[in-house]
């Protein structure tokens, strides 16, 4: 777990920011749940035979002896708060969340046991023009971030039936060839047979490409439905590419299954995963409910952008001053620039104002405002351009009395 300093929280608020904005334009509803939850929810939502469940949830009992659970992902609690309050008596849900989950897993690039989530979830939607919606949502997020050279890869994973079929074809074949899996496959081929399809070892990875394939277990309904995804996606010019082995790690997925990934991030490639979760409301107690959703994590999302995204926004206004009255006036000054929405910072020095300027300078801002002795006595500013908007080096000067401060403000946003 680390701490996340000033020079990179920036960049974060930025995403964030971006999240707001871009959600809000797409009729999306921020939704808060408690980082702690009974660990029940996710021994019902999950599946204990995932590997979140049975190898890296943080648990423990509380002073009342209940089991709970620092929450390892948001569509769960997300799926109990909906079910909590009866949000669903107001309609179909259209929401998004953000905040920390924490999984013990092996410490990574972009990924610690505490890491950060921001997630969408579409809950009471069956058409397939939700799954393309959402998926849109994603991708338009991440190119307003600044991502590129991303990939869209989806998959179907059918209905319940059909993947029920196909998991004892896969275990058959699997069993015959036992000996040629890795311990971490063998280990899973009765219990959750699906994920060695997303196995990451190099010689089952090869076997596997003899497997059969579940979308050739697929019904016509589910093939059907698969087939239109892909329509939509052609409509909205969003390229993809179909990965028969994408399954995703939770066992609440149906039908619908996607990743957004980078070759920049080596082999945990994956930016942003969802899917569709038709039978998860039911699992928690509720009635069937089909929704679909997906999570970014941030951190990988935060290497990605790069410096651009964790660049500091330079001043608008450094405030240079010497002297008793001109400190007080410089203080006011200030606090009323702020008030206009102009970044302003104000120097504490005491210095020479030589040196003052070579702060203002190298804090990038655009203009310095001088307030000495001598400018208190006559009621003036004196105001100086230090760059354009284009970085370029400024050099006018102008000198205004205080109580014309509109006009200076009209002067600096300008």
């Amino acid at each position: 777990m680390v701490d996340l300093l000033p020079a990179q929280t920036l960049g974060w608020q930025k995403v964030e920011t971006i999240a707001l904005e871009h959600f809000s334009r797409a009729g999306l509803q921020e939704i808060r749940t408690p980082i702690i939850e009974q660990t029940e929810l996710f021994l019902r939502g999950i599946g204990e035979n995932t590997d979140v469940v049975g190898k890296e949830m943080y648990n423990f009992d509380d002073r009342g002896g209940r089991p709970c659970t620092l929450r390892p992902e948001g569509t769960a609690s997300v799926a109990r708060a909906i079910l909590q309050h009866g949000l669903l008596n107001n309609g179909s849900q259209r929401l998004w969340y953000r905040g920390p989950m924490f999984r013990y897993e092996r410490p990574q690039a972009g990924r610690q046991r505490q890491f950060h989530q921001i997630g969408v979830e579409f809950v009471g939607f069956a058409s397939v023009m939700s799954d393309a919606e959402v998926i849109s949502i994603a991708w338009e997020f991440l190119k307003e971030v600044g991502l590129s050279d991303l990939t869209l890869e989806i998959n179907s994973l059918g209905s319940n039936e059909d993947r029920n079929i196909f998991k004892e074809k896969l275990k058959d074949w699997l069993n015959q060839r036992f000996d040629f899996l890795d311990e971490d496959s063998q280990r899973r081929i009765n219990v959750n047979p699906l994920r060695i399809l997303d196995s990451k070892n190099t010689s089952t990875k090869e076997l596997l490409c003899e497997a059969p394939s579940l979308n050739d277990f697929l019904s016509k309904k589910s093939k059907t439905r698969f087939n239109y995804l892909q329509e939509l996606l052609d409509n909205l010019n969003i390229p993809y590419k179909i990965n028969n082995k994408l399954v995703r790690g939770l066992d609440y997925y149906s039908h619908t299954a996607f990743e957004i990934t980078s070759e920049h991030l080596g082999s945990q490639a994956t930016v942003c995963g969802g899917g569709r979760y038709d039978g998860l409301l039911s699992e928690l107690g509720g009635p069937i409910t089909p929704s679909i959703g997906w999570a970014i994590g941030m951190e990988r999302l935060i290497i990605l952008a790069g410096d651009k995204i964790l660049q500091s926004k330079s001043p608008d206004v450094y405030v240079i001053h010497k002297g008793e009255k001109a400190e007080q006036l410089a203080l006011n000054i200030t606090c009323q620039l702020r008030s206009a929405n102009l970044t302003t910072e104000l120097d504490y020095s005491g210095s020479s104002f030589s040196k003052q300027f070579k702060r203002a300078d190298k804090s990038l801002a655009r203009w310095a405002i001088i307030i000495g002795e001598d400018e208190v006595s006559k009621g003036q500013l004196l105001m100086k351009k230090l760059r354009d908007n284009e970085n370029k080096e400024g050099r006018e000067e102008y000198i205004f009395l205080i109580e014309d401060l509109n006009q200076i403000i009209n002067q600096l946003i300008d």
